[in-house]
């Protein structure tokens, strides 16, 4: 009888000992979920802060009807019935822009040839909410090649890439029956930055005139649209930034009017210090 006692203490004590470690495991994962939840709240703030986009690469737009060599325009639309092109209406030209040419050439018994040739640009800003400006006119070429692809009437549509004009650009060419006649057409969709360019050109014969080959309707597209997306880093200076040539200029003038100035200060100080050693000798 009296050794059951000491028997009964030990298996209670060896009951207790899981008990113990469990209790031991819990709080020690407890431990390890303050910490993770401590760190988690730390790290929080950094990671709902939003990133900065990316400033826009162009700060304005070129003349639109100055965009393209006068050269290029005539030999588009050799009997434009302006040969300085037809301005689009814009409330920002700073924003959007556009510029047109047409005209019917007689060529006596062998018809005449029709041209249109008309130059857009569409410039977005880097914005918080909406993104970075190149990411915005990225969408926006995307929207604007299905929306050239899907012209109304078209016919034999057909789309390539094109090379060495912007940093994307795309041709979309198709034939189109209109006014009785066929009618050649050449867009190129292209981006620069955070502007994009939509630059169209087409052609018919008239009067018995021969419908114009379709590759030739597009090189013409493609030269132009070239000179177009050349326009747009023109216009905002080699380094594609807001700075103009005219600001550049202005600030070569005042460093040089500067340089004047100090020319002038020193040859008055040297003209006093040899006038009063004069009056000294």
């Amino acid at each position: 009888m009296h050794r059951s006692a000491p028997r009964l203490s030990r298996i209670l004590v060896c009951a207790a000992v899981p008990v113990m470690l469990a209790a031991a495991g819990c709080s020690s994962d407890s431990d390890g979920d303050k910490a993770a939840s401590s760190a988690s709240a730390s790290a929080s703030p950094s990671a709902s802060a939003s990133p900065t986009v990316e400033p826009a690469k162009f700060a304005g737009l070129p003349d639109p009807c100055s965009a393209l060599a006068k050269k290029t325009t005539a030999s588009l639309v050799p009997s434009a019935k302006d040969k300085t092109g037809t301005a689009g209406e814009s409330t920002d030209l700073d924003t959007r822009a556009a510029c047109s040419w047409n005209g019917l050439k007689d060529n006596g018994v062998d018809g005449s040839q029709y041209r249109w040739l008309d130059v857009g640009f569409s410039r977005y800003e880097s914005d918080q909410a909406l993104g970075s400006g190149a990411d915005r006119a990225t969408e926006a070429f995307t929207k604007q090649v299905a929306k050239e692809e899907a012209a109304e009437g078209a016919q034999k549509v057909a789309t390539a890439p094109v090379t060495g004009v912007g940093e994307q650009a795309t041709a979309v060419t198709y034939d189109l029956k209109k006014t009785d006649e066929d009618f050649k057409y050449a867009t190129v969709v292209a981006r620069t930055g955070n502007v994009l360019v939509t630059l169209t050109y087409n052609g018919a014969g008239y009067a018995g005139g021969k419908t114009p080959k379709a590759e030739d309707i597009l090189k013409g597209a493609q030269k132009a649209a070239k000179e177009a997306v050349a326009a747009v880093d023109a216009a905002n200076g080699s380094s594609g930034g807001s700075s103009s040539p005219s600001a550049t200029s202005s600030g070569a003038a005042k460093n040089d009017d500067a340089k004047k100035a100090d020319a002038k200060k020193g040859d008055a100080v040297k003209s006093s210090a040899s006038a009063k050693a004069t009056a000294k000798s």
